[in-house]
């Protein structure tokens, strides 16, 4: 398999402005709305290039989901932007009813996802949006990993139609997946091959699997990383297709231990294949506040806990 390398850390939230940049200039029809955070979701040269497509909402996030349900009706492809926790549990009456129950294709883009949102503590870092986005029927949740894949879909989204989430975060972390790789809503990519066990990592947990897949290997055990950048719909058979060999999982995702990646996994399991899995997760609480490096590590969301959580897994093949 490629060896994947850091060529740069790069933040997340950065790719979602420099795909917003290409699709002002590629897309007539994708239009901006932003509640008051245009610095923090990177919409500046969106806003510079195309003002006229450019709407600055105001601390007003449940008008922002009704505005953008409304623009669609005219054909244009919304794009809205705020921090997780604003962008889904402050308006999720808004998106239930607005956005998914009737269809709507709004663009509901989240930055500041997770516990490295970091020093702003417990009530900003919601660990509970891919599972509140992933309930509702007709809504897309992607999850994405580095600058790169960020953008990727960014770029997607405004082919595809109808309700999406994207979730993206803060903090500089590695750019590691190739600027080409095609990037299909839906599909997971293999990114390293195994034997002994699988690894399904999303978000900011994908570059600590391949470090931990590294780490195993040293240990004498083969493990296969799989990116799961869409939570939903999942790509089931590939998940699939790697447990007919390795015979056991483990999930790794920055988000509650309820609700999200994991559980939608632990669902494949049991309709189709059971096995032993094991979870690294945040274990039903809050965040706190400190550096996303502490808050990582006090959690265990890093490349130590995935090898750990590997560890045990194997054992109850």
């Amino acid at each position: 398999m490629k060896k994947y390398t850091n060529t740069g850390s790069k933040d997340t939230r950065s790719g979602f402005g420099a795909g917003m940049t290409e699709l002002g200039q590629k897309n007539e029809k994708v239009v901006a709305l932003c509640a008051d955070l245009i610095g923090s979701l990177k919409f500046d040269d969106f806003k510079k290039n195309h003002p006229e497509r450019f709407f600055q909402i105001g601390i007003a996030e449940a008008n922002m989901i009704g505005i953008a349900a409304g623009l669609t009706i005219g054909g244009k492809i919304p794009f809205t932007g705020t921090f997780a926790n604003f962008s889904t549990g402050r308006v999720y009456d808004q998106i239930r009813q607005s956005v998914a129950y009737s269809d709507k294709n709004v663009k509901i883009c989240a930055s500041h996802a997770g516990l490295t949102l970091g020093e702003d503590g417990a009530t900003h870092q919601i660990l509970e949006d891919i599972g509140l986005m992933k309930m509702l029927p007709g809504m897309t949740v992607i999850n994405t990993c580095d600058y790169n894949q960020t953008k990727a879909a960014t770029l997607a989204l405004a082919d595809h139609h109808g309700p999406a989430y994207l979730r993206f975060g803060r903090p500089v972390v590695p750019n590691f997946m190739p600027a080409d790789e095609p990037f299909v809503i839906g599909k997971a990519i293999l990114l390293n091959e195994g034997a002994d066990v699988t690894i399904v990592a999303t978000g900011h947990l994908v570059w600590e699997a391949l470090i931990a897949a590294e780490a195993l290997e040293a240990k004498g055990i083969s493990a296969e990383v799989i990116n799961i950048h869409t939570i939903k719909p999942l790509d089931e058979e590939a998940i699939l297709k790697s447990l007919a060999k390795t015979k056991c999982v483990v999930t790794a995702e920055e988000h509650n231990i309820l609700g999200g990646l994991g559980e939608s996994v632990s669902r494949v399991l049991a309709l189709h294949h059971p096995a032993p899995q094991e979870f690294v997760a945040v274990n039903d609480s809050f965040g706190e506040s400190g550096t996303p490096e502490q808050l990582m590590e006090k959690y265990k969301l890093n490349n130590q806990a995935i090898v750990e959580a590997v560890e045990r897994v194997i054992k109850r093949k």
